[in-house]
């Protein structure tokens, strides 16, 4: 900026002869003049064979000129264009809307014409207030997404600690709400929840053991259901709703305990969520039996070979709600006691001693335990957070576990459908 008064002059000496005079190159210019394209006729150009005067524009197309044939020349020895246009821009010029004048096109965003003469190469510079004020713009957008997500993900927690049971089958049961948090530590997965599969890759009917390697083959009416983002099986209580693994799982010479999560649709009969054999008598079951005439949880040990109701050993719980209602069971066998305990929701429903368990030969079934031979106890409703351990759980334990607060955590043996 000036303060309207000129400038001190700064008088140039003359260019030698042919040299150009004040940067322009020596000789004649070129077709055109000075890096401009010979422009065809029209629009103020001269017609095709004449020979146009570089400094001079038709006073119809473009800048004008001084009396003097060229550009103005100011006191410090440069040359001053018209004001308040803006020198050429490489890429060219545009025409208006009249096709009469050609004009340089508008500045580019950020960027501000000096104030005064402008200078060759030099016509635009960066608006540094415009730049920072669209940069500080992006800055609170950034802040209001990012509080926004984590508003978003708080209200997601808060509404996400219920899932479903999903029991609803051909046989028409209603789905039913269960917590789904898990009481005990699940393996690691660097994929997240998301990834977690059921079943082992390829076949749909071998659930996967999370803790080991021992698959259980699912039979035709012991489906796999979802469970929120994980899963369950659900059975219809009929012949085929069973499940199987290749081997035993449990070792019933040695502490254990078993568990699950489950929920039984079924108002009557006997209904087994879990045992181990498949001869002519079980090692353990768990699950439903009728006591006194109404249903209740039971564990139950064989200590005989021959499967005689008089060789064996059962703890109850009676007196709860048995239908349509999510519940965790807990059983345990401490070797060095010799006594075997059952938790229903993390709660102790009973001890007894017993003799040494009888080690019966045949994989872990789910649904269905093997009485005198057959086949009994059909599983009707849901499964899930099966799990075994190689130790007996204690009082404590048991409550920390359905408290998911069990420090520290004993790692499973074998695990299926984890939620």
């Amino acid at each position: 900026m000036t303060d309207g008064t000129n400038p001190p002059s700064h008088p140039q000496p003359e260019p030698a002869p042919g040299s150009g005079g004040y940067g322009f190159p020596p000789g004649p210019p070129a077709q055109g003049g000075y890096g401009y394209p010979t422009p065809s006729a029209g629009y103020g150009y001269p017609q095709t064979g004449q020979q146009p005067n570089p400094y001079q524009q038709d006073p119809g197309g473009g800048y004008p000129q001084d009396p003097g044939g060229g550009y103005q020349q100011d006191p410090g020895g440069g040359y001053q264009q018209d004001p308040g246009v803006y020198a050429p821009d490489p890429g060219g010029y545009q025409q208006d809307a009249g096709g009469g004048q050609w004009a340089s096109p508008p500045a580019q965003p950020g960027f501000t014409k000096l104030a005064g003469p402008d200078l060759p190469g030099a016509s635009q510079q960066p608006d540094w207030e415009a730049m920072a004020d669209r940069s500080a713009a992006e800055r609170r957008k950034k802040r209001l997404w990012t509080l926004g997500g984590g508003v978003t993900v708080l209200a997601l927690l808060a509404g996400g600690g219920t899932f479903f049971l999903l029991g609803g089958d051909e046989d028409g049961q209603d789905a039913q709400p269960a917590n789904s948090a898990s009481a005990s530590p699940e393996p690691d997965d660097s994929k997240g929840p998301a990834a977690y599969t059921a079943t082992v890759a390829g076949d749909d009917t071998l659930l996967r053991d999370s803790y080991g390697n021992m698959g259980i083959r699912l039979g035709p009416d012991l489906k796999v259901g979802p469970l929120g983002k994980r899963f369950q099986v659900i059975g219809k209580g009929n012949g085929n709703s069973w499940g199987q693994s290749a081997e035993p799982v449990v070792d019933v010479t040695k502490s254990f305990t078993v568990t699950a999560r489950a929920y039984n649709s079924a108002t009557k009969g006997s209904r087994i969520i879990m045992s181990q054999g498949d001869g002519e008598s079980f090692s353990f079951e768990l699950g439903v039996n009728e006591v006194n005439g109404k249903q209740a949880w039971i564990f139950r040990v064989q200590t005989g070979d021959k499967g005689a109701a008089a060789t064996t050993r059962t703890v109850t719980a009676e007196g709860l709600s048995m239908v349509k209602t999510p519940t965790l069971l807990m059983a345990t066998y401490d070797a060095e006691k010799k006594a075997i305990a059952l938790y229903v929701d993390g709660k102790k429903a009973g001890e007894t001693p017993v003799p040494p368990i009888w080690q019966a030969p045949g994989p872990l079934q789910l649904g269905r335990s093997k009485h005198h031979n057959i086949w009994t106890g059909p599983w009707q409703g849901a499964l899930h957070s099966i799990k075994t351990y190689d130790m007996a759980f204690t009082e404590e334990q048991a409550a920390g576990y359905k408290e998911g607060k069990l420090e520290p955590s004993p790692k499973p043996t074998h695990a299926w459908l984890l939620t």
